[in-house]
Parts: C-alpha cells; sequence; structure tokens
C-alpha cells in the first residue's frame, strides 16, 4: 500500500463544548496519512495520476472554516470521510489535536483509522 502524508498542518477553528469556545478560534494540529488508491503514480510520474496534496488542504480548510464541531473525535472522522469519499482513498488515518488546550499539556487529541466499505471499492476500480 502506497500512503502520502500531511504532518503539522495547523488550522484556526471554533471547537468544543464550552460557550467560549463557540466564539473564540483554537488551533488545531492535523496529521494525515492518507493511502492512494492505486500505485500509478509512481510509475506515470504524472500528476493526473496523483492525489492533490494542495486540495485535499483546502478541502479540509474550507469544512472547519463551516462548521463548529464539538468534539475532537467528530473532526477526526468528518475529515477521513472526505479523504475516503470525495477523494477515493482506500484507507486513512486522520489525528487531531488541540494545542495547549489544558496547561501543561503540549498537544490532547484523537487519532483514528478508516478504511473504505470494500462494495465502494469494486464499483471505483
Amino acid at each position: 500500500m502506497d500512503i502520502i502524508f500531511l504532518h503539522e498542518l495547523k488550522i484556526k477553528t471554533l471547537i468544543g463544548i464550552y460557550p467560549w469556545e463557540c466564539k473564540v478560534a483554537q488551533t488545531l494540529q492535523l496529521d494525515l496519512e492518507i493511502a492512494l488508491p492505486s500505485s500509478r503514480p509512481c510509475h506515470t510520474d504524472n500528476f493526473e495520476d496523483a492525489l492533490d496534496y494542495a486540495l485535499i488542504v483546502h478541502r479540509i480548510k474550507e469544512t472547519l472554516s463551516q462548521k463548529h464541531f464539538a468534539l475532537l473525535e467528530a473532526v477526526a472522522e468528518h475529515i477521513a470521510q472526505i479523504i475516503l469519499k470525495e477523494f477515493g482513498a482506500p484507507w486513512a488515518k486522520v489525528s487531531v489535536a488541540k494545542l495547549n488546550a489544558i496547561r501543561g499539556v503540549k498537544k490532547l487529541g484523537v487519532c483514528i483509522e478508516r478504511r473504505r466499505e470494500l462494495s465502494s471499492i469494486q464499483k471505483t476500480a
């Protein structure tokens, strides 16, 4: 399996369960690992065959600017589903962390792994 990664993507967004968190943007750090739908770009060296890293980042920033999430778990799931459904990746690992949210803790967060259903993969193959 060929995997691309994006590490330490920092995005300001509204996140949390407390009233102040609905008003004050916080910085999230995202680390993504995304399985490529095929190894074709490795052989063709053609951008058309690859996943567009910039487009993935743009799509994540867009969704986090438009939606308030209460939980990091929900953010991670939402991002994973974008990667699987919109970009056709068969597998994704998404880590989402709040920075300096608790005194003495540099990062706190969640890491999830998701796979597309086998029937979805077979339909696109």
